[in-house]
């Protein structure tokens, strides 16, 4: 249950030293987590108009070493658990040399779009994530 894609760091993602701006890690792993989905079959636009949406609840990164300008960055998302309501994924970013530069937890949570409440995803979405 993992899934990888490649992104390459922008100038804008960086600041003057030409190193990735710590905030500029949550767009590279929210691209891995929606390609995960769509490569299980599942795009997360269909998601939305059904009515889901799959806000971050909680969010955890570790900074091993700095991406800079014009890497090619590998991003890995790993499924890790679905309980009721929640999914967790394990994410890690890589170099091109293979060096480990980031990692991620994410806890995401099941949500009606009308109400803002939680809510159990329906049977079609947790047949394709094997739950």
């Amino acid at each position: 249950m993992e899934h990888q894609i490649q992104v390459r760091v922008r100038y804008s993602e960086t600041d003057q030293m030409g190193v990735v701006y710590h905030g500029s890690y949550i767009p590279y792993f929210e691209i891995g987590r929606v390609e995960w989905l769509r490569n299980k079959g599942v795009s997360y636009k269909s998601l939305e108009e059904s009515g889901i949406a799959l806000p971050i609840v909680s969010m955890t990164l570790n900074y091993k070493k700095p991406a800079r300008y014009d890497d090619l960055l590998t991003v890995t998302t790993r499924f890790k658990s679905y309980s009721s309501v929640k999914i967790e994924f394990d994410c890690e970013i890589h170099s091109e040399q293979n060096d480990l530069l980031t990692t991620a937890q994410f806890i995401l949570v099941f949500v009606d779009t009308q109400t803002g409440r939680p809510i159990v995803p329906p049977e079609y979405i947790k047949k394709v994530m094997g739950m």
